[in-house]
C-alpha cells in the first residue's frame, strides 16, 4: 500500500475514533504523525517535531489566556450589560444584541464554543421570559460566533490565514472574514423573519438591563466572579442579585473598575497593534494578558487553567500531522485526484461538502486544518478562484456548527430553559442543522466560487 493511501486511511480512522470516543483528535494526530513519519516514512523524530506549529501555539495560548482574564474580571458581563442598555425595552432587538455581542467576543480572539457557552444561557433565558423562539435565540448566538470567528485575530481566522500564507499562496484575510460575517448575518436575517422576529417589533419590556443581569445570574451563575461583594439596596442601580435573595446588587470595587477598563484598553491595543502594525498576534495577546495580571492579580486567578488546552492540542496535533502528510506526498496525491475529475467547479463543491458533513459531527478547526492544505495544490492550477474556494470552505465548515452533534449546537441544547420540551427542541435543532448541511455548501459555492469575483 502506498504511503499517501495509508496516510488517508490513518486520517479517516482518526476522525472516526474521535467521533465515536471522547478522545482528543489532536492527541490521535500526534500519534498518527509519529507512526506515519517514523514507522512508514522513516523520518527522524526531530523532523516530525519540526512540523509543530510553534507560532500558532503561541497565538492560541495568548488569545485564550487574555479572554479568560476578561471573563474572570467581569469585562464580558460589562460589555453585555452596556450593549443591552442601548436597546432599552425593545424586545425585537434582543436577538440582534445576542448575535452582535457573540460576534464581537469571537472576533477579538475567543473560541466559538467559549463565546456560545457565555451567551447561550443569557439568550435562552430571555427567550423563556419574553416568549421568543428558543431556536431563534440559540441559533442567533451560534451564527454570531461564526460571524466573528474569521477576523484576522480570531482563532479560525488565524488558522486559515496562517495555513494559506505559509504555503506562499494568495490569500485575503479581509475576504475570508467578510464572507463569513455577511453569510452568517444573512442567515440570521432569514431566521429572524421565519421564526417570528417580526411579531416582536411591538413587544416591550421594562427594566431591561436589570433583567439582563438576572438572566445572566440565573442561567449561568458559575460564570460570575466568585469574590464579588454584594451590598446596597439596588435603588437606581442594576446588577446581579444576591443568590440569597435579599435583593442586594453587586457593586464594583475600585480594583474591579480599573481591571475592566484596562481589559477594554488591552483588547483595543491588541487589535491596533496586531492589525495596524502587523505585530505577531500571539506575542501581543500574551503581553496584554500578563500586564492585566500584574494590574489585578485576582482577575487572573485560574485564568491559565481556562486556556483552551484541548483546542491547542487539537490544532497543533492536526497541523503536525498535516506536515507529515506533506512529506508522505498525500497533498499532491489528493489534489491530483481532485484535479483528475476534469471539472474544477465540481471539485470545489465536493471539497465544501466534505468540510460541511464532517464538521457537523467533528471539530471545525480540525477540518479547516486538514482540508485547506489538501486543497491548496489543486487551487494552484488557477482553474478556479483560490480565494473564493478558501472562503467557501471556511463558511461551509463552520456554519454547520448549529448541529446538535457539534459543541456549539450541544451548548444551545444544554442551556434550554427548564420548561422547554427538550425532545422537541432537539428535533428542531437537528432539522435546522440538516438543512444547513445540505444547503449551506452549495449556496456558499454559488456565491463565492462560481462567479469568480474574489
Amino acid at each position: 500500500m502506498s504511503a499517501p493511501l495509508l496516510s488517508i486511511i490513518i486520517l479517516a480512522a482518526m476522525f472516526l475514533i474521535a467521533t465515536l470516543l471522547p478522545i482528543n483528535m489532536g492527541a490521535l494526530a500526534f500519534v498518527g504523525a509519529f507512526l506515519l513519519g517514523a514507522v512508514v516514512l522513516g523520518m527522524e523524530t526531530d523532523d516530525i517535531i519540526a512540523e509543530f506549529p510553534g507560532g500558532l501555539f503561541l497565538t492560541l495560548v495568548g488569545v485564550t489566556y487574555l479572554f479568560a482574564i476578561a471573563q474572570n474580571n467581569g469585562t464580558i458581563d460589562l460589555l453585555v450589560q452596556g450593549a443591552v442598555k442601548l436597546v432599552r425595552n425593545r424586545v425585537a432587538l434582543i436577538p440582534w444584541v445576542m448575535f452582535l455581542i457573540t460576534a464581537v467576543i469571537t472576533a477579538v480572539g475567543a473560541l466559538g464554543p467559549a463565546a456560545v457557552a457565555i451567551m447561550a444561557p443569557v439568550a435562552l433565558g430571555f427567550a423563556a421570559r419574553h416568549k421568543i423562539s428558543p431556536l431563534l435565540m440559540g441559533m442567533m448566538v451560534v451564527h454570531g460566533a461564526q460571524a466573528g470567528g474569521f477576523s484576522p485575530i480570531a482563532v479560525y481566522g488565524v488558522i486559515v490565514n496562517d495555513i494559506v500564507g505559509e504555503s506562499g499562496f494568495e490569500s485575503s484575510p479581509l475576504a475570508v472574514f467578510l464572507s463569513s460575517f455577511i453569510f452568517n448575518l444573512l442567515i440570521a436575517v432569514v431566521l429572524f423573519i421565519v421564526l417570528g422576529g417580526r411579531t416582536l417589533l411591538s413587544s416591550r419590556i421594562s427594566h431591561f438591563v436589570e433583567e439582563a443581569a438576572e438572566a445572566r445570574l440565573n442561567a449561568s451563575p458559575g460564570a460570575r466572579r466568585a469574590d464579588v461583594a454584594y451590598k446596597g439596596t439596588g435603588s437606581g442601580t442594576y446588577g446581579p442579585r444576591d443568590p440569597a435573595g435579599d435583593g442586594a446588587v453587586a457593586v464594583k470595587s475600585r480594583e474591579d473598575r480599573i481591571s475592566q477598563a484596562a481589559t477594554i484598553l488591552g483588547l483595543i491595543a491588541l487589535a491596533v497593534i496586531a492589525l495596524g502594525f502587523q505585530v505577531d498576534v500571539g506575542f501581543v495577546a500574551i503581553t496584554v494578558a500578563v500586564l492585566l495580571a500584574l494590574i489585578s492579580p485576582k482577575a487572573q486567578s485560574g485564568a491559565v487553567n481556562k486556556i483552551a488546552w484541548s483546542t491547542v492540542l487539537l490544532i497543533c496535533g492536526m497541523l503536525t500531522f498535516v506536515g507529515v502528510l506533506t512529506e508522505a506526498g498525500t497533498i499532491e496525491y489528493v489534489s491530483d485526484g481532485v484535479a483528475g475529475l476534469g471539472a474544477p467547479l465540481l471539485a470545489a463543491l465536493l471539497i465544501c461538502y466534505i468540510g460541511a458533513v464532517v464538521s457537523a459531527f467533528a471539530s471545525s478547526t480540525a477540518i479547516l486544518a486538514a482540508l485547506i492544505p489538501l486543497a491548496i495544490p489543486f487551487l494552484e492550477t488557477g482553474a478556479v478562484s483560490a480565494v473564493g474556494v478558501v472562503c467557501a470552505l471556511a463558511v461551509s465548515s463552520t456554519i454547520v456548527d448549529v448541529s446538535p452533534f457539534s459543541t456549539n449546537g450541544a451548548l444551545v441544547l444544554a442551556n434550554a430553559p427548564e420548561d422547554t420540551d427538550k425532545d422537541r427542541f432537539y428535533k428542531q435543532i437537528l432539522g435546522y442543522g440538516a438543512l444547513v448541511v445540505v444547503a449551506g455548501p452549495i449556496i456558499a459555492w454559488l456565491v463565492l466560487v462560481v462567479p469568480g469575483w474574489l
